[in-house]
């Protein structure tokens, strides 16, 4: 956990090394270039049960699925974006406690989406072991699955932006974080939202 925090936290102080010797700008160079490859496996994971989706089903929905619950939560992430990027930019002002605030309601947010989830999965009249059951219970679990996981990153760049961690010129661990949750989000809204909702 000392290692993630430490990767989370941005730079060391001015002339501090890396381990291995690199000045902490390839470091974080090489964390970009990290999450772009992160993210680009993930988008083809998706991809493939998005795949899945149309060949196990063609473009078949049920009657039963829940447009106006889908819409709901596709709301409620994409309002979690625009609370993170104002996390982004207090801190990028220096706002600590502001930064934490939009990131607390960003977690909120989060949290709601997730709840919702679990409603239209509880409420669902079609069975997992249907072809479209099997492809939207596998689709959004994992999706639900990469929104979890960003929750657990969120809270902790705010822990560490209560413990006096990034600054204006320091902040790449909030902005990786931010991106990530960013890519999960529209996930959602362009790709998983549309292909089991409305197509």
């Amino acid at each position: 956990m000392s290692t993630v925090s430490g990767s989370l936290a941005g730079p060391p102080p001015e002339g501090h090394r890396a381990a291995a010797g690199e000045p902490e700008e390839d470091r974080t160079a090489i964390g970009r270039l990290g999450l772009r490859l992160f993210i680009a496996s993930e988008s083809m994971l998706f991809a493939a049960f998005i795949a899945a989706r149309f060949y196990l089903n063609g473009t078949f929905r049920p009657e039963t699925i829940n447009p106006g619950l889908g819409v709901g939560l596709t709301l409620v992430l994409a309002g979690s974006s625009v609370l993170a990027y104002r996390a982004l930019a207090a801190i990028r002002r220096d706002e600590r406690k502001l930064a934490v605030r939009w990131l607390a309601g960003t977690i909120l947010l989060g949290v709601l989406f997730l709840v919702g989830v679990a409603i239209e999965w509880s409420s669902a009249e079609f069975g997992p072991g249907t072809p479209f059951g099997t492809a939207f219970f596998s689709t959004t679990g994992l999706h639900a699955a990469h929104v979890l996981s960003g929750l657990v990153v969120l809270a902790l760049v705010g822990r560490l932006i209560r413990r006096g961690h990034f600054s204006a010129e320091a902040h790449w661990g909030l902005t990786a974080s931010v991106v990530y949750w960013t890519f999960v989000d529209a996930l959602w809204v362009f790709v998983i939202f549309p292909t089991l909702y409305l197509l």
